[in-house]
């Protein structure tokens, strides 16, 4: 039985054995893990029961890899639209729903035709009907505050957001490396 590329996928864990990013979780196909360990670039930490056959030599998919050398993260995290998104957890600054990021835009709070620029601190997410609400005009004359002002996030901040929104599918051998540093509920 053939294994497609999506059937395994494999959780990417830096050399202090913590994901190399949370959101979008750090995921390699099978194949690309597998490559990676007869590289020499990683360690299996855990594997799934299913197994593939080379013609000489049969091996069991890694479902959790760790990498030999530390990666470490950017000091300051890239101005996309989705980090945008991520920084104010995909609540919408203006009303303050929560959207899936195809429901959402960002809005200059002070617009690009009155000077405005596109920056960490003055864009904010919104969704569509809040940013066809405040149009073209500063917050005072839409009235229309952003719920909190905008500043850039450091990574650290990002990657803690993005813990708050998990996959939609978690192997069990996973959940001890997404987690372990979270607080622990007291019974």
């Amino acid at each position: 039985m053939s294994l497609a590329a999506s059937d395994c996928p494999v959780l990417v864990l830096n050399a202090d054995f913590r994901p190399l990013s949370y959101f979008p979780l750090s995921i390699w196909s099978w194949q690309d893990a597998l490559k990676a360990v007869f590289l020499k670039r990683v360690n299996v930490v855990s594997e799934y029961e299913r197994r593939v056959r080379s013609p000489s030599a049969e091996f069991r998919v890694p479902s959790v890899i760790s990498l030999k050398t530390y990666v470490p993260h950017a000091r300051y995290p890239a101005f996309t639209r989705f980090n945008v998104f991520l920084r104010d957890r995909f609540d919408c600054q203006y009303c303050g729903g929560r959207f899936e990021p195809r429901d959402l835009t960002f809005d200059h709070v002070v617009p690009r035709s009155l000077g405005g620029r596109t920056t960490w601190s003055n864009v904010v997410t919104a969704c569509l009907d809040c940013n066809l609400k405040k149009g073209n005009r500063l917050p005072r004359a839409a009235r229309l505050f952003p719920l909190r002002l905008p500043r850039e996030p450091t990574t650290f901040e990002l990657q803690d957001n993005g813990r708050a929104f998990p996959p939609d599918e978690l192997h069990e051998s996973w959940r001890d490396y997404l987690y372990w540093d979270s607080e622990l509920d007291a019974d």
